[in-house]
């Protein structure tokens, strides 16, 4: 199982490239592919190693929510022409991460232990359990940060920076909470509960889009529902199915992104495990068997379905 670590293609009408922390974006003029690689980032850091087959379920689980929420919002997605790889709209993205919460957990939860009871600017009740449900989802964005750590910001101070319009922000967050809402009607289908995520919207042709991916186990946090209640009952840790046991592996050996702290090595035991985690919630998700991808030569493989594509959309 060889995993993408990083790709560097030259496609027709290629203008530029950048390297995010997962995914590659190449800018074809009025269009973007998006190659999901097997990198994983955690506390705004990319670790040591890659994780076999991560892209492939985060490029095919964003592609099957994309599409059970078209009626919601439009979004940039065209076409999956490899299973890495994403082919759509370029939009202009808006500099924030519209992150919506329906449960007190991860960061908002250490925030809560830390005392505090305002997050970006909403109110969070006093006596809550940690992975407590709020009394309806709040929404708590975020800037997106080009470098570095993403930060809290509240309503007002997006106002008053002039990032979004009174009726932008209104939008967004419409739209947030009834994708948000979809999601968790979707998840609690098949025994699960969406905790908390992100959402991110650029602008094309004067209209708000839905980019990147959603409900992705990158960008989402999910519980499962049986024995939920117990758990909370007696205080204990949820069982999930998300990113969050990486974050919770990373601080157990003394890691949170600060400079002052080693990344710890990643044993292949390890690296294996969280593959499996990303495949279980693939076929949690969308109740569909995963199905690998050639993995001998995935560069290769990728290059080779991504030009038969293009030059099909060319000509």
């Amino acid at each position: 199982m060889r995993a993408i670590q990083t790709t560097n293609f030259k496609f027709p009408n290629q203008i530029g490239i950048y390297h995010g922390k997962v995914r590659d974006v190449y800018d074809l003029g009025d269009h973007i592919l998006m190659i999901a690689s097997d990198r994983i980032s955690a506390f705004d850091h990319i670790l040591p190693k890659s994780i076999p087959y991560k892209g492939q379920v985060l490029n095919q689980i964003a592609a099957y929510f994309l599409r059970e929420v078209e009626d919601i919002v439009p979004h940039w997605l065209l076409a999956t022409p490899d299973p890495n790889v994403s082919y759509g709209l370029k939009c202009d993205p808006i500099k924030l991460e519209m992150v919506v919460r329906g449960y007190l957990a991860g960061h908002a939860w250490r925030e809560y232990q830390a005392g505090k009871r305002t997050l970006c600017g909403v109110s969070m009740p006093d006596g809550m359990k940690e992975s407590e449900a709020f009394p309806r989802p709040i929404v708590t964005p975020a800037t997106k940060a080009e470098e570095g750590h993403d930060e809290d910001i509240s309503e007002r101070e997006i106002l008053e920076k002039g990032i979004l319009h009174k009726s932008e922000w209104k939008q967004l967050e419409s739209y947030a909470l009834s994708l948000f809402h979809r999601g968790s009607i979707m998840a609690r289908k098949k025994g699960l509960i969406l905790v908390d995520t992100k959402y991110e919207f650029g602008i094309h042709n004067d209209k708000i889009y839905l980019i990147d991916e959603i409900h992705t186990p990158d960008s989402s946090r999910y519980y499962y529902s049986e024995g939920y209640e117990d758990r909370l009952d007696k205080g204990e840790k949820q069982q999930q199915l998300s990113k969050e046991f990486v974050r919770e592996w990373l601080m157990d050996k003394g890691f949170q992104g600060l400079e002052v702290q080693k990344m710890p090595d990643m044993p292949d035991e390890f690296v294996r495990k969280i593959s499996q985690r990303y495949i279980t919630l693939y076929e949690k998700m969308t109740g569909e068997t995963f199905v690998p991808a050639p993995s001998e030569n995935p560069l290769d493989r990728i290059e080779r379905n991504v030009l038969k594509f293009l030059k099909r959309e060319i000509s």
